[in-house]
Formats: C-alpha cells, structure tokens, sequence
C-alpha cells in the first residue's frame, strides 16, 4: 500500500467538503507549483513554457501548461469534477418544530443513496456573499464540526423499514440543528460569527451539508480506502498529481475539473457550457496562433475523461456484465457504451491502452449490463462544445454516491502514473484512424 499517497488523498478530501473548497484547494496546490492565476475578465499575455489557471464561478477550475514547441501543438486535457451528492440548504433554511427542535430545510442535489446519511455526524459548508467596503465578495465557510444529524425513525415505529423505504426530502431527511425553536436566520447568524462580520453584511449563500466521517484504510491486508466523496475527487486528485508531473514541449498540457455533474453539468461552470472552449480557444490566440491553428489543434488533442466505475459488489454479482466488470485494485477502468453514455471507442481505447502499458498501468473495462441503463459523465457533454478524440475512464469503487464510499489502495497511485505518462507524451493523430506517440 502506498500510505503516502493515501495520506495525500484523504487530506484533499477532507479539506474539500464543497465543490467551492475542492477549488480553492486545487488552486492553493496549483500556486505552490508556479502557476499563475488568469481572471476571465482581463486580457490573458501568454508564454510557451509557463503554467497558468483560470476558475469560474469559484467552483469549476482549468490549468494549462504551454509546451515550448508548438509549431503543431494539441491539447492534452483531463476532465473530472468538483461536486457530489448531497442536500443543499434553501434560502429560508429553518423550520421550527414545535419549540423543541430546529431542523434545517434542505433539498436534494444529485442522485444520493438517502439512507447513507442517517445517523452520522454532519456539517454545513460553502460560499457566502459579504458586503465589504470593497463591495461584495465571495467568502468561504466551513462550520467546521459536528453540527446537524439526520436521525432514523425507530423501526418500532416502522415494522416495514427493512422491507424497503421510500425516502420523502421535504419529511424524512431534514437534519436536526438545535434542541429548541430557534429564530428564522440562525444559520446566517452562525456563518457570520465563523466568519466574524455582521449578519447583516451577508447577502447570499450557498451552503451544503457534508459528512464529517473521517477516510479510513481498512480490510484484511488494508486494502480498502473509504471516505465521503470519492467520486469525483478520487479522480480530480489523482489527474492533478498527474498533470502536474507531466510536460511535452508539442503540448498545450490541460487540467479541468468541472462543478455540477451531478445535476447535469448544464450550467455556465459545468462540463456542458462553453469553459472549456473558451479556455482553450483564449490561450491558442493569446499564443499568436489563429483560427485555422486552433481547429487543427482540436483536431489532434485527445481527452481523458476521468470519473469512477462501479466496482463487482460481492452481495450483487448479478447487477454487472458478466465479462465486462472490474475489481478495486486491479488497474484503471475503460467504460464503453453502444448508446454512446460514454466517448470510448476503438480508436480512444487503443490510445491510453497504449499510455497504460508505456506506465506499466493494468487496465480493465467496464460495461453496463444490456438490460439495465447505466449513468453518464462529462465526456460526452464536455465534446458538445468542443470535439476531440476521447476515452472515458474511472477508478472501481463500491457505493457511489452514498455518503461513505469505498475505493481500493492501489488505484489512486494507478492513475497518478497513467495520467502523467499521458501528460509526457505527444499523441500525434495522424487523421487517419491511426495514431504514433511521440516521447
């Protein structure tokens, strides 16, 4: 087992409860390597040779580092992203019950496993708008202990809870925030006092719940890894470790990492909207390149879309393909779809086989069972907007989107290889259907 890895990863985790923190957080680490942050709104001066980031919505982030010889560049990009699961409180989020509780009223973001976030303990997290003298900024916040619990109903008063249950969120998942009727706005109150301004000077928020469990390594030969919001951030750690270890001089080296796939990524910062064509359109002309370059340089870039795979659950061997599923700690997972849920495709396939062997990287594949529909992820979205051959990849774990999930030791390690051998090389597409790696 690699500890020090595993170490990495759970302190990225832990420090990333809001897709909001897991950006800053890979922000922090990005200028710690020399990267230069860009604003969207300025005028972006580019140099072959350097490295630079740009955010969106303070939740979504691309790093891009520029080879040195780009006479006929493309773009290496891996895709992942920011959020997952979980309830997110609305805007008048107390509901007083009978002047013995204060619970919090919450909403629904993603498709979570519900029951996984009973009976634990659990926090408040996320962005707030403070009016300064500056004018209105973003502020983070972290109520940073064990605050809120969703407790079960007591199966003395539900003989059928076993049996199967349908959860309700506007009743059954409201967390309890106090033993007392509290007034309306004790959640601003509280986020003013962490943050020390004036409730008054708070006028947005946009705060989540999230499970303050700790990672823990576990098994007979510890080799499991569980801890709340593996999917994606398993994967947005393990491509930045990647990209970051990476570099081609016939390269335009790009990290992205998405909010809101969870819900779709239709939005100005998730893998459907125009972020990442923007970026790479911006930094191919502040290059000096023009558009003939640019659509000459998509069309020899190559993307890696890098999102978790459901692992065989041993209690449930019947839920997978029966020859096309995968194992935690057996390599990095290629996931296909006939319906196209996924960019996999002969020609993609080959291309990271090819990484993974030159990595020395296992590898397995994954595929939906026939009769059941599967999920989807960024790569096909992110493609909408700008085209480029494409492979959809992830790390086995079991219990995605439950509140704890449950990876294997080796694979983060696996991914950090394949994505900076990925990073290293030159894919030149020759236009063809075939391809040549350049070292």
């Amino acid at each position: 087992m690699d500890i020090k890895t595993m170490s990495e990863l759970a302190s990225f985790i832990k420090s990333a409860p809001t897709a909001f923190h897991a950006v800053e957080k890979i922000s922090g680490i990005l200028k710690e390597n020399g990267f230069e942050e860009l604003k969207e709104r300025k005028k972006w001066v580019l140099e072959p040779g350097k490295c630079y980031y740009v955010t969106r919505n303070h939740s979504s982030i691309i790093a891009f580092k520029t080879g040195e010889e780009l006479e006929d560049y493309s773009f290496h990009v891996t895709a992942s992203h920011s959020d997952s699961p979980t309830f997110k409180l609305k805007e008048n989020a107390e509901l007083e019950i009978k002047k013995k509780y204060t619970v919090l009223n919450t909403e629904g973001y993603g498709g979570m496993i519900c029951s996984s976030w009973f009976d634990r303990p659990l926090s408040v997290a996320g962005r707030v708008i403070v009016k300064t003298e500056n004018g209105m900024e973003t502020w983070l916040l972290n109520l940073d202990r064990e605050l809120v619990m969703i407790p079960s109903l007591a199966i003395h008063m539900d003989r059928s809870v076993n049996e199967g249950h349908a959860y309700n969120k506007q009743v059954d998942t409201l967390p309890i925030l106090a033993g007392e009727g509290k007034e309306p706005g004790v959640m601003k109150e509280l986020a003013a006092q962490e943050l020390g301004v004036s409730k008054e000077s708070i006028y947005g928020m946009d705060l989540f719940l999230y499970n303050r469990m700790a990672p823990v390594v576990w098994g007979c030969e510890n080799e499991f890894f569980s801890c709340p919001q593996l999917d994606d951030l398993q994967c947005a750690y393990a491509s930045l470790m990647g990209f970051l270890s990476g570099c081609h001089k016939k390269n335009v080296n790009v990290y992205a990492c998405f909010d809101n796939e969870e819900v779709g990524s239709g939005t100005k910062q998730g893998a459907g909207s125009t972020f990442l064509f923007d970026t790479l359109w911006r930094i191919n002309k502040a290059l000096g390149k023009d558009e003939e370059d640019f659509y000459r340089a998509a069309a020899g870039s190559f993307l890696l879309s890098c999102d978790n795979a459901h692992a065989v659950h041993p209690n449930y061997k019947e839920k997978t393909d029966t020859a096309n599923c995968v194992y935690m700690n057996e390599g990095i997972v290629v996931k296909s779809h006939a319906g196209q849920k996924y960019t996999s495709d002969a020609l993609s396939i080959a291309v990271f086989r090819e990484i993974c062997e030159r990595a020395e990287v296992p590898v397995q594949f994954f595929a939906n069972r026939s009769d059941e529909a599967g999920g989807s992820t960024l790569g096909n979205i992110a493609m909408s907007q700008v085209s480029m051959n494409a492979v959809d990849i992830g790390l086995p774990q079991l219990a995605m989107h439950s509140a704890y999930e449950t990876s294997g030791v080796k694979d983060t390690g696996y991914l950090i290889k394949a994505a900076s051998m990925f990073y290293g090389i030159h894919i030149n597409m020759l236009g063809d259907g075939s391809f040549r790696i350049e070292e």
